[in-house]
């Protein structure tokens, strides 16, 4: 099994759409004394993100051997298929809003409530196949060849969705998707010279040791919705 870890280049071209921005933002409101808004900041990213849609953040190849018996007029036939296959590991960014991503100001801590990952269907490398057949009469005879390949092809797939989802690989991919959303989160706090921290995590991940900190921090959605109230005012 051979993996292929992947902080994607779809993310680092988003990151720096929203520091070119982002940069462009800071100078022009700086030269009136500005003074820059995590928040802001973090609502910029976020539609930077959620922009990308669906990202490929780890992917593994795989071998999935299945066999296939079939048995006709008192013959049986039996055939053996390996079936080499590749599987992307996705998170759905259009799922990412603004009630997941709160700041903490006491602790300058930005939380990134990820969407699960999602594993994409199973890429056959058809060319490396490799097929192996007992039972030469019965598929003369009849079309017990077919219907072997039929059923080896889909077990194949099966099989190879199936050890994609192992504990291991899982947990790679989760880890993956952890570095390029808080990557894709920190640069533009960092580059606007804001010393803050990015937390990302999923909600399974959410235990009892941190959940004070969720619950006393404040979604962006919420933030930018008492400002605009202030403003108003």
């Amino acid at each position: 099994m051979n993996r292929r870890f992947a902080i994607p280049l779809a993310i680092m071209a988003g990151v720096l759409v929203i520091l070119g921005a982002l940069s462009w933002l800071l100078l022009s409101k700086f030269e009136s004394g500005f003074s820059p808004d995590p928040v802001s900041i973090a609502c910029a990213s976020l539609d930077g993100l959620r922009e990308q849609n669906r990202l490929t953040v780890f992917s593994a190849s795989y071998n999935a051997t299945v066999t296939t018996t079939v048995t006709r007029m008192g013959l049986s036939a039996r055939k053996t298929l390996i079936m080499p296959g590749s599987v992307r590991y996705e998170v759905d960014l259009a799922k990412l809003d603004a009630d997941n991503v709160r700041w903490d100001a006491e602790t300058r801590t930005l939380s990134v409530e990820m969407p699960p990952i999602e594993i994409a269907r199973p890429e056959v490398q058809i060319d490396r196949i490799q097929s192996y057949d007992d039972g030469g009469i019965l598929m003369a005879l009849t079309d017990a060849e077919k219907t072997l390949d039929q059923a080896n092809r889909k077990k194949g797939v099966s099989e190879l969705a199936k050890q994609a989802k192992n504990p291991l690989q899982m947990r790679l991919a989760r880890d993956a998707a952890r570095r390029a959303v808080e990557t894709s989160f920190v640069l533009p706090l960092r580059a606007a010279g804001l010393d803050a921290k990015v937390d990302a995590f999923f909600d399974f991940e959410r235990g009892p040791d941190n959940t004070d900190r969720w619950d006393v921090s404040r979604s962006i959605k919420d933030v930018l919705a008492d400002k605009d109230k202030r403003g108003a005012e």
